[in-house]
């Protein structure tokens, strides 16, 4: 008698699509500035079928709505998902309502404090109409996380918190060092990684995007897919783009920023500060021109054009994006008559009193200068100008009348002086 026992057969696996030209230049758009896309074999393999089947793939990212504005920095991902938008890709742009009242860990040494109900519904009320000044609305589709997330109950919570270890959770760079220098952690931020990542079975997503600091919970996703027996999520993290000084991530805290809703001029003349090295870092990650079209300007700067016009080039294209086509003309004129020493069109107007004043009162009350002591570090330097002639005496008194007041190369008031 045979007492071999038999097990069932193990599926054999599906044999490797083939990638055609068409996959080959999807994987190479996908790729463009990424900082890692795991797994790059898998998710070659996801497009191939999708090509195949004609059925798009499903790209998850998910923002919490911690803040109402949104500035360059936060849409080099977005860019990342309109790539693929126009590659023909089912795009999900996830608010995460519930989520965000649980506070995101990610990078922080303390424990993060939740929104309430009330901000988190304020902030994604202009959320997704910032974020659609990138996305093509129209074929987005909008989710919130709060939809799977409330019907969960206690009971359901419990269930999937017991899907994870503890030790998992510390392998997790931010919980270990707080963990060992006994700063607390709380045991509702363990719930945020994995509710990001139920997100992503509750969406059967194919691909997830975010930052390089999502890394931790973007894997969380698969790993969770895989547990509910879905097929796993790619994971594909965007690098966090350097600000106005080149060093520090663009930051509002750090004044090194562009916000998107600013002004078309302002926008321009920000972008026109940055270096001519930064400038291929930001058309990398900003710029929806082809590689191709990148590869040939790089070509042409390396052979003695001036980079200014590649610059001007890429003010243009996001001034235009985030206003219009006009606008980004109409900045490009602001700029050159700015640099030739020309007062902008679109100078606020005041009107003030107290006449005669001192240059720095005044350049405080207007709010050029932050401060007196500014205006006159400002004056000192050569820095304030009044109708287009520079101030040397900061005992200057001003008497009463209209004046364009300019501090440094962006700064403009017209200012009525009044007794």
């Amino acid at each position: 008698m045979d007492n071999t026992s038999t097990s069932p057969a193990k599926k054999a696996p599906a044999p490797l699509l083939p990638l055609t030209d068409r996959v080959q230049e999807a994987l190479a758009i996908t790729k463009r500035g990424v900082d890692e896309l795991l797994i790059e074999s898998e998710f070659a393999q996801k497009l191939a079928r999708s090509e195949q089947s004609g059925v798009p793939l499903r790209v998850k990212l998910g923002l919490d709505p911690t803040a109402p504005d949104l500035h360059l920095g936060h849409t080099v991902v977005l860019n990342k998902m309109r790539q693929l938008q126009d590659l023909g890709h089912q795009v999900i742009f996830l608010i995460g309502d519930f989520t965000s009242m649980i506070g995101d860990p990610s990078g922080r040494n303390v424990t993060r404090p939740p929104l309430t109900k009330e901000q988190v519904e304020d902030n994604a009320m202009t959320y997704f109409k910032q974020a659609s000044l990138v996305l093509d609305a129209g074929k987005t589709e909008i989710r919130y996380n709060s939809e799977w997330c409330d019907p969960l109950g206690a009971r359901g919570m419990i269930q999937l918190a017991s899907r994870y270890t503890v030790a998992r959770m510390m392998e997790r760079d931010d919980f270990s060092k707080r963990f060992k220098s006994g700063t607390p952690i709380a045991v509702h931020e363990f719930l945020y990684p994995l509710m990001q990542g139920y997100d992503s079975v509750a969406l059967k997503a194919d691909l997830e995007l975010g930052g390089t600091d999502q890394k931790f919970n973007l894997l969380v996703g698969r790993e969770l897919q895989k547990d509910y027996g879905q097929e796993q999520q790619c994971v594909l993290t965007m690098p966090l783009l350097e600000g106005l000084d080149g060093v520090d991530k663009m930051s509002k805290s750090k004044n090194n920023y562009i916000g998107i809703t600013e002004p078309g001029n302002t926008m321009f003349a920000k972008l026109m500060s940055i270096s001519d090295v930064m400038m291929w870092r930001y058309f990398e990650l900003l710029s929806f021109r082809s590689l191709a079209e990148l590869a040939q300007l790089k070509a042409e700067i390396e052979g003695g054009r001036n980079p200014r016009d590649a610059k001007v080039a890429l003010a243009q294209e996001i001034v235009a994006r985030f206003h219009s086509k006009q606008a980004a003309d109409d900045a490009l004129a602001d700029f050159v008559n700015r640099s030739k020493g020309g007062i902008p069109d679109d100078v606020p107007e005041l009107t003030l009193a107290g006449a005669p004043a001192a240059i720095a009162q005044l350049l405080k009350q207007s709010g050029l200068c932050a401060s007196v002591s500014e205006a006159t570090r400002m004056v000192d330097q050569g820095g304030v100008r009044v109708d287009g002639t520079v101030v040397s005496d900061k005992a200057l008194k001003i008497e009463a009348g209209t004046f364009v007041l300019q501090v440094g190369k962006r700064k403009f008031a017209r200012v009525t002086l009044t007794a």
